[in-house]
């Protein structure tokens, strides 16, 4: 399976209101339609799957939302393409192998961009991220989820 393509065809940021006291930030990405389509590779075509995704970040409470659209372009055998497309057709429902990598594309690129937005309007990012600090009296440094065992140089007497 594989992921040849990636776009946006819709971006929306609205900031609401003023943010007063703690801003619950959640967010949701939902596959909205999976369609077939014909990709030209040279001078042959082949099948593919076009899978539609929302994207939603809410800043709550009422302070602001982020609102993506897209698409993720994604081919496999002919088989696989028709497997696929019988099943959302009949349940409206992917294979988890097909969804995790769709979803993982979808949230790669979404949270990129909705960083950027939310830094647009001075909104807190929607996911967190690292962060340094001092933890102990021997100035060891330490990022949040990434521990580096680097210390301080202390300068020579």
């Amino acid at each position: 399976m594989t992921i040849v393509g990636f776009s946006f065809t819709k971006m929306h940021v609205e900031k609401l209101g003023a943010a007063r006291g703690k801003v619950s930030i959640e967010s949701n990405v939902t596959i909205t339609a999976v369609d077939k389509f014909d990709m030209s590779v040279g001078t042959s075509k082949q099948d593919g799957i076009k899978f539609s995704f929302e994207y939603l970040t809410m800043y709550e409470p009422n302070v602001a939302e982020i609102k993506l659209a897209g698409e993720v372009f994604y081919m496999n055998s002919v088989e696989k393409v028709k497997e696929i497309l019988d099943q959302w057709k009949k349940k409206k429902t992917v294979s988890k192998e097909v969804l995790v990598e769709i979803m993982n594309a979808c949230l790669t690129k979404c949270n990129i961009q909705a960083i950027v937005l939310s830094n647009d309007l001075n909104l807190p990012p929607p996911i967190e991220m690292p962060r340094v600090r001092v933890t102990n009296a021997d100035a060891q440094l330490e990022v949040k989820e990434l521990k580096p065992e680097v210390k301080e140089s202390k300068p020579k007497k």
